[in-house]
C-alpha cells in the first residue's frame, strides 16, 4: 500500500510538471504578455531573489520565465554564473517598453561575462533562448501580478 501511495504521488508530480510551468510556487500568479505571447513568471523582487535568479535550474518550460523587479530604473547588470540554461534577457523600462534584448549563454569559466542593456530598465524578463528577437525592442509589455 505504501508503494502505491508513493507511486501515485510521483505520477501526480510528474503529470503536473508536464502540463504547467516548471517554476517555483511563489503563491503569486503573474505573467508578462509581449508580442501576443503570455509568459508565466516567477517574481524576483528582493535582493536575495534577484541574486539567485534562475541559477541551478536544469529546465524551464516554453512559456515560463522569471521577472526581475528593481527598486529603480538603471542599466541593470546580469551574469550567468551557475546558470545552466541559455536565456534571453528582455529589458523593460518604467513605461513598459522593451529597451533591449540580450542573448545570454551559460558561464562555463570565470570571469563570467556581464550582460548590460543599452538603456535603463526597471524590469528584466528572463526566458528560454530564442523566445524573443531584437525586433521586440520598442514594443510594449504588459505585466500582471495578482
Amino acid at each position: 500500500m505504501k508503494k502505491l501511495i508513493v507511486f501515485s504521488l510521483l505520477a501526480l508530480f510528474l503529470f503536473a510538471g508536464l502540463i504547467g510551468c516548471k517554476t517555483r510556487d511563489t503563491g503569486t500568479q503573474a505573467y508578462v504578455e509581449l508580442e501576443g505571447m503570455k509568459i508565466g513568471v516567477e517574481i524576483a523582487k528582493t535582493p536575495a531573489e534577484r541574486a539567485q535568479g534562475l541559477m541551478y535550474r536544469e529546465e524551464l518550460c516554453e512559456k515560463c520565465g522569471m521577472l526581475f523587479v528593481f527598486p529603480e530604473e538603471d542599466r541593470q547588470s546580469f551574469w550567468m554564473k551557475n546558470t545552466y540554461l541559455p536565456l534571453d534577457m528582455v529589458f523593460i523600462n518604467s513605461d513598459f517598453e522593451v529597451v533591449d534584448v540580450l542573448r545570454a549563454a551559460p558561464c562555463t569559466q570565470e570571469p563570467c561575462k556581464n550582460y548590460v542593456p543599452k538603456e535603463k530598465a526597471l524590469y528584466v524578463l528572463e526566458v528560454n533562448n530564442d523566445t524573443f528577437s531584437n525586433n521586440t525592442i520598442g514594443k510594449k509589455a504588459s505585466i500582471v501580478i495578482s
